[in-house]
């Protein structure tokens, strides 16, 4: 079973200093079709005017995972972490039982484009944690990329929910078939570009569920840029 969220079905804010597309409900955005997927409850696609972020704030029992686009974002929390986040990178912070934590886009004369997202825990009250990995090597192979997995398999960032995050980012055409579980849930997320899923093609901001698939061949243009999550 295949379903295609469109770009631009996708709920919207623009607050003046952030610009927003939801895919699923959030904030002020409320559909009940579409609540999430499987573990996966949030993807925002964030556009962040220089010199502006989100302020302290409080979070809790979410796996919260930021992927960089274009720009950079400068990360403090409770946890006494302060870093910088760019594109090649991935941040995953585990609210757990409870975190505060501000994004800021420090450069004031370039927008920030970023992707966060958030995953259901498998259970709540985890200790808050926090980690920063690099996979810009990686990612200039044109590859599929393990980024995130439950135990940070392969050197990925470690979630506390049965859930595999791959990225691609190619400089040039690729394919590549994957065999899929049919009792697992995936979702495609295309950044950038134009990737095509079996015989569904797909747009820049584009979403696609599937399930009950054991294949998935993905064909994509040169500069795509798109994510693939493994669902429980």
């Amino acid at each position: 079973m295949v379903k295609i969220r469109k770009s631009l079905e996708r709920g919207h804010a623009d607050h003046g200093w952030l610009n927003a597309r939801h895919s699923f409900s959030f904030g002020d955005y409320h559909d009940p079709q579409h609540m999430g997927f499987s573990a996966l409850r949030v993807i925002n696609e964030d556009r962040i005017a220089g010199g502006a972020g989100f302020p302290t704030h409080a979070h809790r029992d979410m796996e919260i995972i930021t992927y960089i686009v274009d720009g950079v974002l400068e990360h403090k929390d409770s946890m006494g972490n302060t870093a910088t986040i760019s594109p090649g990178e991935v941040q995953r912070m585990s609210a757990g039982t409870g975190v505060r934590h501000s994004e800021y886009n420090h450069l004031t004369d370039k927008k920030t484009h970023l992707l966060q997202i958030w995953i259901l825990p498998d259970k709540a009250n985890y200790s808050p944690s926090y980690e920063q990995k690099n996979f810009s090597n990686e990612l200039e192979q044109g590859e599929l990329t393990l980024v995130a997995s439950n135990e940070g398999r392969d050197g990925s960032v470690a979630l506390n929910q049965d859930v595999d995050m791959y990225v691609v980012k190619s400089p040039k055409t690729g394919e590549k078939i994957l065999n899929t579980d049919e009792t697992r849930f995936y979702w495609i997320q295309v950044i950038k570009g134009t990737i095509k899923v079996n015989e569904h093609t797909l747009l820049e901001g584009d979403g696609l569920s599937a399930s009950l698939l054991s294949r998935i061949h993905f064909q994509w243009t040169a500069g795509a840029e798109f994510i693939v999550f493994e669902l429980p």
